[in-house]
This record gives structure tokens, sequence and C-alpha cells, in this order.
């Protein structure tokens, strides 16, 4: 099986060896497992799952939710011969496209089928897509999947039930980043079937880590804008607000800096000129709120910058990790205010009155296939109002089919909103403690996403100051992985343990980091009963 895997990669792909967790998944689906890979971008997530589509008898089904990615993988898989027959199924497609593109699936005469989660929710794509019998399913950016992720897209809500005709197939899920509670969630919510997950490739050593610390705004702009005009472009500053974005941009060309801005409120057109410009341009630099990035691929990225702390670490990681895909020397530099992170707790999400579930549950009650339009102007409420509670319905395990009387679903969606504001809130602290630590800065990040035994780097800004250290394990009854239980935080599992404190990730109130000392004396940790 080993050499039929590496002749197939090099015969059609051109590829003389795998990376460090391709082959893993890829002998996984061929060993008959569902796969969930955590890998970087630019590390050959791709080839996971191309190159078991191969070997595997029947077509493939890649759901994707960036139309310019799904474009660059058709574009490339045609490059490599009849094996590799691609057709896309999207909004950018006319319905007589559409139409052909699954006949010829159908046909058999398609390898990968490509389409956004919104497509396979229309039930003539999904009898469609369930009549061609695909033998392999690739869902990529599954962090969308898990609503504790940084970036959950409600498309993505469905996708588990949607894929239960296609239980016969195997399924591998992509992700650049996803903690331990992402993970989980993923493989819940796809009903994976004794999946194997293999993480790889996110200490990303060629990135240089730092943390300048900033005395106000004035001298955060300062320290920012010297940064980028003595390092080599192209680069990325990200920012929290559309605002901050134009701003930036405009005090970088004041310096004689090829900048440009880019955020949600501008014209999609001009979103994608100035996209497509950045990621053919040699030079350039681009300030962007986090609008900016899924499936960003350009390799001679030389600095991704932070002029305000993000809203959690894995947005963070993520971000930076489109610096220095091309192996060569990066930085990844946070210019931190801890005034930032208040910004941050103000866009985390906010609690639904009850008033507004009670009155949306009423509408419901009378007209439960009602679109999200026809409850907002039956209810009074804003369609984003109505979709955020349907969603935490959703996550509730419920319906729409719910009596208007049953006062438990108000306090459930409330429940779930105020969960999902806590572990929000948790990763906003996990950002602070990332920005003020003395450890070293990867093996902190590292820790964070579920690495049990990372060591220092040796080359952020902390190692080169001598205020990380190898310290020895302290002497503690826990161990990292350990599942535990709090008197007032419930369950959690033990995810660092640092000098004389311990981080815990409990599942209803997300990250906390306790004293050790004061956790042994008072007893506030036992081991779980759940193990």
């Amino acid at each position: 099986m080993a050499d039929q895997i590496v002749e197939t990669a090099r015969r059609v792909f051109g590829h003389k060896s795998l990376r460090p967790g391709q082959y893993e998944a890829v002998r996984a689906l061929l060993d008959g497992h569902d796969v969930l890979l955590v890998q970087p971008t630019g590390s050959g997530k791709s080839l996971a799952y191309q190159l078991p589509a191969v070997l595997l008898k029947g077509p493939t089904l890649v759901v994707s939710p960036l139309l310019a990615l799904q474009e660059d993988q058709t574009s490339r898989l045609e490059e490599y011969g009849q094996q590799t027959v691609a057709r896309r199924v999207s909004s950018a497609e006319t319905k007589a496209e559409r139409e052909a593109a699954l006949a010829e699936a159908a046909a058999g005469k398609v390898e990968f089928l490509f389409l956004a989660p919104e497509q396979l929710a229309n039930d003539e794509v999904l009898a469609a897509v369930t009549a061609m019998r695909p033998s392999l399913i690739a869902i990529d950016e599954a962090h969308c999947v898990s609503s504790w992720g940084h970036d959950f897209r409600p498309d993505y809500l469905r996708l588990g039930e949607l894929l239960t005709g296609l239980r016969g197939a195997r399924v591998i899920a992509l992700t650049a980043t996803a903690a331990p509670p992402v993970r989980e969630d993923i493989m819940v919510r796809l009903q994976l079937e004794n999946p194997v997950v293999v993480v790889g490739g996110t200490a990303r050593e060629n990135i240089y880590l730092a943390v300048a610390r900033c005395l106000d705004e004035r001298d955060q702009e300062v320290r920012l804008t010297d940064t980028v005009t003595a390092t080599g472009s192209p680069g990325i500053v990200y920012v929290a607000t559309r605002r901050a974005a134009e701003h930036y941009a405009d005090e970088l060309q004041r310096h004689g800096v090829d900048a440009t801005s880019y955020h949600a409120g501008l014209p999609k057109r001009r979103r994608e000129e100035v996209q497509q410009n950045f990621m053919m341009a040699e030079s350039g630099v681009m300030v962007a709120t986090s609008a900016f990035g899924m499936g960003i691929d350009k390799p001679d990225i030389r600095f991704v910058l932070h002029a305000q702390a993000p809203e959690s670490p894995d947005e963070y990681y993520q971000q930076v990790g489109r610096a220095g895909r091309d192996g060569q020397t990066a930085l990844g530099i946070l210019f931190y205010r801890p005034e930032d992170l208040g910004l941050a707790r103000f866009f985390s999400s906010s609690i639904p009155k009850e008033n507004d579930v009670a009155a949306l549950l009423g509408a419901l009650a009378r007209q439960v296939h009602a679109s999200r339009a026809e409850l907002a102007e039956v209810t009074g409420l804003s369609t984003r109002k109505v979709g955020r509670i349907l969603n935490l319905l959703s996550e509730t395990g419920q319906g729409r089919d719910i009596p208007a009387s049953n006062t438990s679903a108000v306090e459930q969606v409330i429940a779930r909103a105020e969960a999902y504001r806590s572990m929000q809130r948790s990763r906003i602290e996990m950002m602070r403690g990332y920005a003020e630590t003395l450890r070293c800065r990867r093996q902190f990040l590292l820790q964070y996403f579920g690495e049990t035994d990372p060591t220092r780097c040796g080359d952020c800004d902390n190692c080169h100051a001598g205020t990380a250290t190898d310290e020895p394990e302290p002497d503690s009854p826990f161990i990292v992985e350990q599942r535990v239980r709090h008197g007032s935080f419930g369950p959690g599992v033990v995810m660092s343990l640092d000098g004389d404190e311990i981080t815990v990730l409990f599942d209803d109130v997300g990250y906390r980091t306790l004293s050790l000392p004061t956790v042994m004396e008072r007893r506030l940790l036992e081991p779980a009963t759940d193990q």
C-alpha cells in the first residue's frame, strides 16, 4: 500500500515525496477510516484528499465555501489529466452549466465535483449528488462547521445531516487551525465514523513571533509603520475595524508604502480587485480586517502584523500562518495594548432577549416552514437576529416544530448563547495570556492547540530575551489532557501546566488559568468521573 501511495503521488501529481501528515491521512482513508486533518494552509492538505480520490473507485465530492479556491483547485486538477477531471457547481455558473456538471458526474465522467455547502442544501443538487454515489467526501475549511470555532458559518450547520444519505463514502475534514474543542465539535457534527485525527506542521518555525507592548494608539501606529517601512513587502497588517483599515492604509501611503485597505464594507467588485492585485504583485501591503484571509495562499508574504489584538489565539495563529509559506523567514508581530482587548470583548456575541426568542418560537409555531425574511416581518426582528436565534435553536438540538408554550426551549436557546459568549470571552483572555506571557510564544500557542509536549522554539522574542526557560513540569497530581471537574466551572480538560499555573478548558465556560498552589490547597479540581 505504501508503495502504491508514493507511486501514485509521483505518477499523477508529480510529487517525489509526501509531506508530514499527508501519508498518514491518505493511509487512514484507504484503510476505511474517516479523517480530520489539521495542517496549515500551504502544507499540502489538498493532496491528502486528491491522492486517495484517484486510488478509490468512484467520484469525490469536495465541499468548500470559497469560489476562488474552488476555481483554483478545479483548474489545477484539470492539468493532471484524465484521472482528475473536475467540475464545479456554484453561483458563478449558469443553471445550464450546473446541470451539465451534475449530469457528467452522474455519468461517471467526473472525478472531483466541487460545491459550496449552500448548494448541497438545494434538494435537487443533493439528490443528484446522492445518485452519483461518491466514494470520498472532502470538507475544506472544516472549522466553519463548529460553533466553537472562530469562523463559524451557518451554511455548514446542516452538513452532517445533509451527508447522512452518503454514508457509504469516506469523509476527510480539513482545516488549518482547530483547538481541541473545535476538533471534537467537527467530528460530532460531521458524524465521522471511527475517525483518525492527524495534526502536523502547526509549529511554523520560520515565522519569528514577537509582541511589541505599546503605550498608546499613537505609539502603536508609529511602531507598526516603522516596522512595515523597514521590512520587505509583500505583507499583511490586520486591524480590528473598517475605520482602522482605511486609516492605517492612508498612514502607510504617506510613508511611501504601496498599501491598500480591505474590509467587508467595500463593494464586492472592489474587494475582488484589491485581493487579485495583492495576490499577483511582488510587493505591496494589505491592511485588512478579518474579512481578508480564508483561502489566501500567497507564498511570499514576508510579514503579518497585528495593529490590535484579535479575538482569539485561533484567529491570530491562522492569520499569522499566512506569512512565509515559501519556507523563508517571516515576521509575526502583535502591537499590543491591553485596552484593545476591550474592543474584542465588545464584538463578542450578544445574548438574545427572552422576549425576542419567545416571539420567534411563536411565529414558528404558526408558520414552521417560513423563511427568515417572513419570520422577520412577522416578529419585527431583523433578519440577522432571526438567523442568530434559529442557529442557536438548531444548536440546542431542537427543530422548528416547537410549541409556542415551550418555555424550556427559550431557556435552552439563552443558555446556549451564554455558553458561546463565555467561550469567546475566555479565548480573549487566552489572547491576553499570549501577549503578556514571558514563556516561549510558540510553545504557548502549540499547547493552546492541544500539542501535549512542545519544546521551546528558541527563536521568538521571549526566547531571545532569555525569559523563556525549559522548566521541569511542576509537582502536580494533574497531567495534560486529563479530564477534571471544578465545583463552579464544571467538567474540563487540562490544557497546560506552567510553573504555578494550570490552564483548563472547561466544557461550559471555556478557558481558565488557575493558581496551581491554590487549586491544590483548596482541592478545587478533582479527576472527572466521566473518563
